[in-house]
């Protein structure tokens, strides 16, 4: 038989590791941006074409590289920082593996062109799949400067697999935002399309923060520190009520380097636990130093993993750090004991003549039909159901002997509060447990989808514009919805570099508000949890209703209860939020007697 097993052309070996290192534009800024780090810059400037597809270039003023050295980088495994096995469990440096610029090389067109200090010419490389096209002396600044041109130029299959310049856009940023961030002490400069997104000078860490994702960061930050043998740990922790639903401005950083750690993060998620409502996550921005042989980083190509020697000792340390950062600055969740102001009759002008009110009921409805959901079904399921819900009207094939619960004004039920947060309906003859949240949201929902189909949308204009800054993704988010924003009463005006004067607001949405329901209109948003991403306006309703409906932990009384159930049951599609999870839960008299005998 003859021999199967060969050795892989450097061509094609560079191409499988750039797999692993160079999986979208981002993953070359990433590589390219530590680099230049290391090179002992005090300014790096990035600068992108058509989200990195086109062009990616960082420019440095740091140490440059020799003749010799500007054309060894571009070999697998050739490294400046690490000499035998021993050095992996001492690096404080950020790129060490020596695979970054030979992937990346592998797979675009790339010109590298550096000089040294004490060298008055510099030299100039340029590869095009691995393969070295020319390397000359030439003329250039001191420091290095790196072009990746056509990423993915001879790999098609990979480049089809590259989302909108708008997403690998947002992740292009994220990368940049966790080199610049815990470097404060450098100067950053981050270009698209010749538009500058980010010019920024030396400055704190928490200058940098608001530097980088607002100036509503200023009254968010709450400092964090705690020093003990063995790790000493800083940064800053986000106020509570800040917190978020999906999981944005998460940062550790170990040793100046960006980790993920999900046990490190349910010890600041369990520090939070009874602070924050429930599927927020806390905002924080913390930094670790520990010393390098009690971690390993060498477990993952892209080294955003690591492993602690004793992860149990960091745990601990990390949560009592941050219960002593929330008790030091009395982060306490506030509620709102007063009635909710979205129950509270308008003011009437004088002249003002009442009408008998009448309640819009689908005659169809029967509230109390079981519903078909598994407990196995999953969101997905729901939120198809649910979508397919909000294209005809429901159809029950099975009338109750129940009458209607809804009959003009006159209701047949009674009902009270339970834990601020569910309300406790009784119908004679049945039990029903209703999410007032919930259905607030299904409410809101239908008011909000109402407004769109008759393209009424009712505003309220500000004497003052209110202004509001937003991270650069959160804008750039933001300014390809704002045609959308404004069918649905929003009157917003971009400023440039992501600040935004709010002319208008949908009727009822209050002042200290606003940030708050465009942050949560823009995390739904980004996060893709609704069903049809392509459907702007029916997940900006979703939205608008999670943002403005009425949160658990709130009382109501019984005039509001009552307005509240009322308005639901007048709805189309009661039983589901608009999110797809159901409303409220039916228990007959037959179930409530079994759990009792």
């Amino acid at each position: 038989m003859s021999d199967v097993i060969r050795l892989l052309p450097d061509s094609v070996a560079n191409q499988i590791a750039a797999g692993e290192v160079v999986q979208r534009p981002a993953s070359a800024v990433k590589e390219l941006l530590e680099n230049a780090v290391d090179a002992e810059s005090t300014e790096i400037r990035l600068i992108v074409k058509d989200a990195g597809k086109t062009l990616i270039q960082v420019i440095d003023n740091g140490k440059g590289m020799s003749e010799t050295d500007a054309r060894l980088c571009f070999e697998r495994h050739a490294t400046s920082k690490i000499r035998d096995s021993q050095d992996l469990f001492s690096i404080r440096t950020m790129g060490f593996r020596g695979e970054a610029l030979a992937s990346i090389a592998s797979i675009a067109q790339v010109e590298l062109k550096t000089r040294q200090d004490n060298e008055e010419l510099g030299t100039e490389i340029q590869i095009e799949g691995s393969e070295v096209k020319s390397q000359n002396p030439c003329q250039c600044s001191k420091g290095t400067s790196v072009s990746v041109k056509n990423l993915f130029f001879n790999v098609p299959a990979r480049r089809q697999f590259l989302k909108s310049d708008n997403v690998e856009l947002k992740h292009i940023s994220e990368e940049f935002y966790r080199v610049a961030l815990v470097h404060p002490n450098l100067k950053f400069s981050f270009y698209h399309n010749e538009k500058c997104l980010h010019n920024l000078e030396p400055e704190s860490f928490r200058e940098r923060i608001i530097s980088l994702f607002g100036d509503v960061y200023k009254k968010r930050l709450v400092p964090i520190e705690q020093a003990v043998s063995h790790v000493k740990i800083s940064g800053f922790i986000c106020k509570p009520e800040f917190a978020m639903k999906t999981k944005g401005e998460q940062y550790f950083f170990v040793n100046n380097r960006f980790i993920r750690h999900p046990y490190l993060n349910h010890a600041v998620s369990q520090a939070f636990s009874e602070l924050i409502p429930e599927k927020s996550y806390p905002s924080y921005f913390i930094r670790f130093e520990i010393d390098p042989k009690n971690i390993d980083i060498n477990i993952h190509p892209t080294k955003t993993e690591i492993k602690f020697l004793d992860e149990k000792l960091m745990y601990g340390v990390l949560l009592a750090a941050v219960k002593k950062s929330i008790g030091a600055y009395n982060l306490s969740p506030s509620l709102d004991f007063l009635t909710n102001p979205e129950f509270q009759p308008d003011i009437l002008p004088k002249d003002y003549t009442p009408k008998t009110p009448t309640v819009r009921v689908n005659p169809n409805y029967n509230p109390f039909e079981k519903t078909n959901f598994s407990k196995k079904q999953t969101n997905q399921q729901a939120y198809l159901e649910s979508f397919e819900l909000l294209q005809k009207p429901i159809e029950t094939s099975v009338q109750k002997q129940i009458e209607h619960t809804v009959e003009d004004d006159n209701t047949h039920f009674d009902s009270f509060q339970i834990l601020n947060k569910y309300l406790v309906v009784d119908t004679r003859s049945d039990l029903l447990l209703v999410c007032q949240q919930r259905a607030h949201e299904r409410i809101l929902f239908e008011q909000v989808q109402k407004q769109l189909a008759d393209r009424q949308p009712v505003s309220q204009q500000k004497l003052f514009p209110q202004s509001l800054d937003f991270s650069v993704t959160n804008a750039e988010t933001l300014n390809e919805i704002l045609p959308n924003l404004k069918d649905l009463g929003w009157d917003i005006e971009s400023l440039g570099h992501h600040s935004f004067a709010v002319n208008a607001t949908p009727y009822k949405v209050k002042e200290s508000d606003v940030q708050s329901i465009l942050e949560t209109i823009l995390e739904n948003f980004k996060s893709g949890i609704m069903l049809n991403r392509n459907d702007k306006q029916t997940n900006l309703a979703i939205s608008m209703a999670s943002g403005m409906a009425i949160k658990s932990g709130i009382p109501l009384d019984k005039s509001a209860q009552k307005h509240l159930l009322t308005q639901l049951f007048a709805c189309q599609i009661p039983q589901l939020s608009p999110k797809g999870k159901p409303v409220f839960s039916v228990f007959s008299e037959d179930e409530i007697n079994s759990r009792l005998n």
